[in-house]
């Protein structure tokens, strides 16, 4: 398979806030601990604070998580390793899209799953353990109830509530499971043996990912919630981390970058069978919106200390969370997800915890052999796949027409014409030179509709080429879109079942340039 690396700038696809912080702007160095680039873990490491009673729960906690599951053995070797202390973790997280969702969260896996093979190789004093965060406790489900696929959405409609994770495979899903037959077995027996979305989710992605040594972490667990609980009281109580992370917020603001979130004086919502809501202090009461829950602040610390696995984090406190609860030293994500932890380093600091490196996840553009045929024949190079269709569209008409669509000719005689006729035509009535000035302008109007017309014939004529470059664009951009974000993996996945291998050879989570790959 053949690959082209595409520096990032010239893809058009992301911002410069993102940019600026890969290439290490010096004006953003407040707002992160390292630079994202091999020689940083060392420090990173020597900063990483977790305790021997850290790693017991943890460990605790994945062995209960992975119950019923049968482990690859490179998956018994990863918990082992996670009781030393000279283990650490990266992580990527995603939400639990329906059969993966878009592209780029296989592409969030394989870039961690490699990241820590380099670290294994680079570091062999310690070791790594590529993890995958599943956020069970999204309640967002609108945003992941589908996927994509050969142009067609497939959904899942029910009307549960509160965190997806949760939810029941229940009839709904087993008759949107008929809908998908054609899925691979992977996914169908992954859905058709489980209970809960999560439940299936943790399967599929252990039979894709288990024997490369990924490992799964659910932080909707309540030893793990146990440890949260400190973070809990100061937010809900004191609105500390509110306050830390509005300052850097503004500060980045300053500097004329925008943030990608938006913190709250509470940052938990309340998690129960069925509901995820926010809580908001109102005056001395605490309330659970749409619902008939309050507390006061003594019932609220007496619900933290006995069910701390009922406080949700939102995005503010999701990433402290992970760090607090795991010997993690990078983070892998997407351009808003990277800006958005740069909002958050004040909120680290108030509870004095070690800030990861945080990377850009690979980012790719797969392109089939029928696509690649066309690329060809309309001789674009990869770097003018991410160019402007519509203006080379309007080029290559230009270029390639029999007529000068602009009438470059005509005008100058026209211009000439009615300037001379106008100049003569005034000394014997000065109004007489606006009135030409005005059939000039009608002129000209006739003359674009004439250069119209034969704009759409040449159009016509050149249709084959045309069609070619809307072909191509609606592959790597469908619904105007990048790929990455919109196919899913089955795209490809149906016809080889090596994708996954081939993305892993082709991706290096340190080279922070966009991946073409002709497969």
């Amino acid at each position: 398979m053949k690959k082209h690396l595409i520096d990032f700038e010239k893809t058009g696809q992301f911002s410069s806030f993102f940019l600026d912080y890969i290439q290490g702007k010096e004006e953003l160095r407040p707002f992160y601990r390292h630079l994202p680039k091999l020689g940083s873990f060392p420090d990173a490491i020597k900063e990483k604070k977790f305790t021997s009673q850290n790693r017991m729960i943890l460990c605790r906690s994945l062995e209960n998580q992975y119950e019923g599951i049968s482990l690859f053995e490179a998956e018994k070797k990863q918990l082992s390793r996670l009781a030393s202390e000279n283990t650490f973790t990266v992580t990527t997280g995603h939400q639990l899209n329906l059969f993966t969702g878009p592209l780029y969260f296989i592409y969030k896996i394989v870039s961690t799953i490699n990241l820590a093979e380099k670290l294994n190789h680079e570091y062999s004093d310690y070791h790594f353990v590529p993890m995958y965060w599943m956020a069970s406790e999204d309640h967002d489900f609108d945003e992941i109830n589908y996927f994509k696929l050969d142009g067609k959405k497939y959904r899942w409609q029910s009307d549960q509530a509160g965190a997806v994770g949760d939810f029941k495979l229940d009839e709904s899903f087993k008759e949107f499971l008929k809908t998908v037959s054609f899925a691979p077995e992977v996914f169908r027996n992954a859905y058709s043996n489980s209970k809960t979305l999560k439940e299936a989710v943790r399967k599929y992605i252990h039979e894709l990912f288990g024997e490369k040594g990924l490992l799964i972490i659910d932080g909707h667990d309540l030893p793990l919630k146990a440890e949260f609980k400190e973070v809990m009281k100061e937010d809900l109580l004191n609105h500390g981390p509110y306050k830390a992370a509005i300052q850097k917020t503004e500060s980045l603001e300053s500097l004329g970058y925008g943030g990608q979130i938006f913190p709250r004086e509470i940052n938990f919502f309340y998690l129960k069978e069925g509901i995820r809501e926010r809580i908001e202090k109102r005056k001395d009461r605490y309330y659970v919106l749409n619902s008939d829950w309050t507390f006061s602040k003594e019932e609220l610390n007496l619900e933290i200390e006995n069910h701390p696995e009922r406080f949700s984090p939102n995005v503010v406190l999701r990433p402290l969370y992970q760090e607090m609860i795991l010997p993690n030293i990078a983070y892998l994500g997407g351009p808003a997800e990277v800006v958005y932890w740069l909002q958050l380093r004040g909120v680290f600091e108030l509870f004095q915890e070690a800030f990861p490196i945080l990377l850009p996840r690979n980012f790719a553009l797969i392109l089939g052999t029928e696509i690649q045929r066309k690329i060809q024949q309309l001789e674009f190079t990869p770097e003018d796949l991410f160019g402007d269709m519509d203006r080379w569209r309007r080029d290559f008409v230009c270029k390639h027409a029999q007529e000068d669509l602009a009438m470059t000719v005509e005008r100058e005689a026209i211009e000439s014409l009615f300037d001379a006729r106008g100049e003569s035509a005034a000394l014997l009535e000065k109004s007489l030179k606006e009135s030409f000035e005005a059939a000039k302008v009608r002129a000209f109007k006739i003359l674009d509709q004439m250069g119209n017309k034969i704009r759409k014939a040449e159009e016509r004529k050149q249709k084959v080429m045309l069609d070619r470059s809307v072909a191509v664009e609606e592959y790597i951009k469908p619904d105007g879109s990048p790929q990455e974000r919109v196919v899913n993996m089955m795209q490809f996945y149906l016809a080889d079942e090596q994708l996954i291998e081939k993305l892993q050879a082709s991706f290096d989570p340190l080279d922070f340039r966009m991946v073409v790959l002709e497969y």
